[in-house]
């Protein structure tokens, strides 16, 4: 029976994604990806022509961002012009689904060698928006102006959702605070341990200057009474006036009319703005053993789930579910867990439903200390789950998240002896 082997991963630090302020955002998205394509590269002593494909993942493919950046981001990595690529867009899933997208061509025969990850800035989103601002177009929102698909399931915008799910869930701000504030804490430990150090490679400029070698957006002075001070994200937002009388907070109450929620959602205990990229290299045993390399992971299953879209942020639970039929695993079988902090409470209902160990999830932090370069994320995730692994002696770990339109994919890797 054939195998996916990961045989590395890497990853670029996080730069604040602001125009102008954070390191990396004066860099061309393509740059970035070629860092740790070329770091992938160099680490393994790869023969970029026995690659046959790079599976990239952005989430806003428009302008720089655009026209297949897995490919081009290889051709500025260096990689012979045979290791074909392409890009793919599961919103703030699309890094999993690129790695499993990766494992299953070299599960079905049909490729030995592909590299797999995904780039995103957060601070070209910003530009694109003030772009459109300029002309009246009103900001990208998944859904939110196909007029079909509103008729059949209302989108509304995702903080505004997440403040939903705490309503339905009984959740309150004092909990969701507490978890961002151990997200924190357990980031600058990991940080301060050297955790990342073995994935984290530097950026640099074009000049050949340090751009960045180290996480930009943690903030390890977080304090529970500064958290409390924070002014909620989406209340503002919820019912100013869409249009045909909708709002964003009606757009919920049309499927759930009788939900009344209140915003508990704001910077301090949402994911982090931020610049990134990174990338996974898979192989065949075959491929493997022929150039010399040595697996540290093999991937036992993955899967992709569709929930309620209206509500968008609660497939996490019902795609770890079907993971782990598919691996023939439990709740108990999994060492460690990472489920990407879009929200709070995506990952607290997380935790509460599939009744957790807490010691077991996210426990370099995540999203919210970190940050969440949306279509790189996943890999990113899937990096230091097995960085994680290796440190601990875990076995198997569990990545999932959210993403736009209701979907979580989900994968589970093993770590090798």
């Amino acid at each position: 029976m054939r195998e996916a082997y990961i045989i590395d991963a890497c990853r670029a630090p996080r730069g604040i994604g602001k125009p102008g302020k954070g390191a990396l955002s004066h860099l061309h998205p393509q740059n970035v990806g070629a860092t740790v394509l070329k770091a992938l590269k160099e680490r393994n002593n790869l023969d970029t022509a026995t690659v046959d494909d790079v599976i990239w993942s952005t989430g806003t493919q428009e302008g720089k961002q655009g026209a297949d950046l897995g490919r081009m981001a290889a051709l500025a990595a260096g990689y012979d012009v045979r290791a074909s690529g392409t890009t793919l867009d599961r919103f703030c899933g699309g890094g999993v689904t690129a790695v499993s997208l990766a494992a299953a061509s070299v599960l079905s025969g049909m490729e030995d060698c592909v590299v797999a990850g995904g780039t995103e800035f957060m601070s070209y989103q910003q530009e694109l928006a003030a772009q459109r601002a300029k002309f009246g177009i009103p900001p990208r929102v998944i859904g939110s102006h196909n007029e079909v698909l509103d008729a059949i399931h209302p989108q509304s915008n995702q903080g505004v959702c997440a403040d939903a799910i705490a309503a339905i869930e009984g959740i309150g701000r004092e909990t969701l605070d507490a978890f961002a504030l151990e997200s924190q804490r357990r980031a600058d430990r990991a940080i301060r341990e050297g955790r990342f150090s073995r994935s984290l490679v530097p950026v640099y400029n074009t000049d050949g200057s340090l751009a960045l070698d180290h996480e930009e957006f943690p903030r390890p002075d977080t304090t529970a009474e500064g958290l409390a001070t924070l002014k909620p994200s989406f209340e503002a937002i919820a019912d100013v006036d869409l249009g045909g009388g909708r709002t964003w907070r009606k757009q919920i109450q049309r499927v759930y009319p009788d939900l009344q929620f209140a915003a508990v959602h704001h910077p301090g205990n949402s994911s982090g703005v931020v610049d990134g990229a990174g990338a996974v290299l898979l192989t065949s045993k075959d491929y493997a053993d022929r150039h010399g390399l040595k697996p540290r992971a093999r991937v036992v299953a993955y899967a992709n789930v569709g929930d309620c879209p209206t509500l968008m942020l609660n497939a996490p639970v019902p795609a770890a579910r079907k993971v782990l039929s598919k691996a023939g695993l439990t709740v108990d079988d999994i060492d460690l867990w990472e489920i990407n902090e879009a929200f709070a409470v995506v990952a607290e209902k997380f935790i509460r439903d599939l009744r957790l160990d807490r010691d077991k999830v996210n426990v370099n932090g995540g999203a919210i200390a970190l940050g969440h370069p949306i279509g790189a994320t996943g890999a990113l995730l899937i990096g230091t789950i097995l960085d994680e692994l290796e440190r601990t002696g875990g076995r198997y770990g569990l990545v999932t998240m959210c993403a736009g339109g209701g979907m979580a994919p989900a994968i589970i890797i093993e770590r090798l002896p």
